[in-house]
């Protein structure tokens, strides 16, 4: 069973106004707090320490790649060696093509993949170029990979607080 996570009433307020997302204004973290009558300091205090406590698990932009033309989408699975998945991850993450980059535990022998990188492109065969071009930045150290393409967008949502709902239940 996991921990229970107390929050008060201002963090859950604060949940509440950002939970469809930041509000797209020069600066959202002021006009969260006049909102809630407080200050925009005190709203990134309070969500940096939900962020570190685990409550929030990130704070960033979610683009929706559709609508900004890139059709080719795909997460692709890297095998590489397991003392190299992060300095990988860093290069493949700072790739403008790759959305995100990070490790993940194997599951042998069924599932050997350790490196995921999400890599965008317009069409299939643009991402195939960038996921060539991958396999040749890692090299012999490229052991195997593998693409799971995109076919559908699913719905990206952030912590969701139910009415009346006091704690987070991490699992």
């Amino acid at each position: 069973m996991g921990d229970d996570i107390k929050l008060d009433e201002l963090d859950r307020r604060i949940v509440v106004a950002t939970q469809a997302g930041l509000p797209l204004v020069a600066e959202p973290y002021q006009h969260i707090a006049d909102e809630l009558g407080t200050t925009a300091k005190e709203v990134m205090q309070r969500m940096r320490r939900m962020l570190e406590s685990g409550i929030i698990r990130r704070i960033g932009a979610v683009p929706n790649h559709y609508t900004l033309g890139f059709r080719g989408n795909g997460m692709t699975v890297w095998d590489v060696p397991d003392e190299k998945v992060v300095e990988y991850g860093e290069k493949i993450g700072a790739l403008d093509f790759v959305s995100h980059a990070y490790h993940r535990p194997r599951f042998l022998p069924e599932w050997r993949y350790n490196l995921f990188a999400m890599v965008h492109g317009t069409n299939r065969d643009e991402l195939k170029h960038k996921i060539d071009a991958i396999a040749e930045m890692l090299g012999k150290d490229n052991r195997a990979h593998e693409v799971l393409f995109s076919t559908r967008i699913l719905k990206k949502t952030g912590l969701r607080l139910i009415p009346g709902q006091k704690t987070v239940i991490r699992e």
